[in-house]
């Protein structure tokens, strides 16, 4: 039986409707979460002031820091994972050993964030509930809320026998590279695990919150396309033939009319053509020089591909490579996929979680959540270990706006998230896992 299936009838059982009420190990987090708040609150401040831009090694290690002060008290043995060789920080990788026979849980989150020290936006500031600052929602609120889940579990006796680990990358927003050595860590954490749980933001609609059970992929390619350069009184004819700009048209027009399909995007984000034309080494900058009676010789452009599952990702690849490959007369073209975050596809077990966790949202009076659509969420670090483990994402705080000035976090949702996830690693761990 597939590790997933089998993972999701202890699950799936456990999922039964459920008393509206907290249990006493329940009402003993909820006190604590309360008490707490104070903390928490002053913590998330702490870490948000701290600048933590991927590329920002010092931040991010001192970020690092902050976590390790918080997990070492509970008992977790912290490593810190040094990722100069990709060109990052690195990682923190916290395991708590309980007493063997629960469901092992992976808690998956991020040190740093998109906000360079020269990006402009710093600082913190407040106006009643909400807070504004880099970061603060993608992903120090997700932080937060791991460490108020996992001392309120403390305070309610049942992190003693659970067996956790807590991955927190510092090259989420920015990946270092190779990739495979830069998550060589969070799938190792991945093979195991039992349950994956991943503390980016809560999704909302219209005010209610949601569970995430899928992500899409994401993937950069790059088009190079050329052709022979002259006289533009001469384009279109069987010397010089259409030039590399309107081979690169043809492809990109191409994508648009034919490969549109649910859950699949494609977005061209850089593109330059001239005589010469070329991106930089990052292709995040372009140079193109040219005259308007030049037939232009070269065009570059890069974009990424989002889609659901592996096999939509290979076939759609397939279809691109098959557009390029056609060519005008007097030109050529060539399209290349660099490695990117893998999807995280729904499964039966990602739904048999969700299930367990309105179990526990109606224990505690919580509104029940239903399923966000994978088309209007970004891919994560969740992704990864998705193949290895049931996974759940979108477990962090409340609010909007990242990776954007003004990015915001509403506090309220703090207590609440560390309550439902206390008691769903309470739950998790505290049932029998099958080996």
């Amino acid at each position: 039986m597939h590790r997933l299936i089998a993972a999701a009838l202890p699950l799936a059982l456990a999922a039964a409707p459920a008393p509206a009420a907290p249990n006493a190990q329940q009402s003993k987090m909820q006190a604590a979460i309360s008490a707490e708040v104070p903390r928490h609150e002053a913590l998330l401040e702490k870490l948000v002031r701290q600048n933590s831009g991927s590329l920002n090694l010092a931040g991010v290690k001192a970020v690092g820091e902050m976590m390790r002060a918080e997990l070492e008290p509970l008992s977790f043995r912290v490593e810190w994972i040094d990722m100069t060789a990709t060109g990052r920080a690195g990682h923190i990788v916290a395991t708590h050993t309980g007493n063997g026979r629960g469901q092992r849980v992976l808690m998956i989150g991020h040190l740093d964030t998109v906000f360079e020290p020269d990006s402009g936006f710093t600082g913190w500031s407040r106006e009643g509930s909400k807070v504004t600052g880099p970061g603060v929602g993608d992903d120090k609120g997700g932080l937060v809320v791991i460490v108020a889940a996992l001392r309120a579990m403390q305070a309610a006796g049942t992190l003693r026998n659970a067996d956790i680990k807590v991955v927190l990358t510092g090259d989420e927003e920015k990946t270092g590279t190779p990739l495979a050595a830069a998550r060589r860590d969070l799938v190792e954490a991945g093979k195991w695990a039992d349950v994956a749980l991943e503390y980016e933001n809560v999704a909302t609609d219209a005010g209610r919150e949601l569970a995430t059970t899928a992500r899409r992929s994401s993937t950069n390619w790059e088009i190079v396309a050329t052709g022979r350069t002259g006289h533009s009184s001469s384009i279109f004819n069987d010397s010089l033939g259409y030039g590399a700009t309107y081979e690169m048209a043809r492809i990109l027009d191409e994508f648009r009319r034919t490969l549109p399909e649910p859950n699949l995007t494609f977005n061209v984000g850089v593109l330059v053509g001239g005589t010469p034309a070329a991106l930089d080494d990052a292709g995040v900058k372009g140079r193109a020089e040219g005259k308007t009676n030049v037939i232009p010789a070269s065009a570059v452009a890069r974009g990424d591909l989002r889609s659901l599952t592996p096999e939509q990702d290979a076939r759609v690849q397939a279809a691109m490579t098959a557009i390029v490959a056609k060519h005008l007369p007097g030109t050529d073209a060539s399209i290349r996929f660099f490695e990117g975050y893998p999807s995280m596809p729904p499964t039966a077990a990602n739904r048999a979680l969700m299930a367990e966790l309105n179990a526990v949202n109606r224990e505690l009076g919580l509104p029940e959540m239903a399923e966000m659509d994978p088309a209007k969420r970004g891919a994560a670090d969740s992704s990864f270990v998705a193949a290895d483990a049931v996974t759940m994402g979108g477990l962090g705080a409340a609010g909007g706006g990242a990776h954007a000035v003004g990015e915001w976090v509403d506090l309220t949702s703090l207590p609440r998230q560390a309550l439902r996830n206390a008691a769903l690693v309470s739950r998790l761990t505290a049932t029998a896992r099958r080996k």
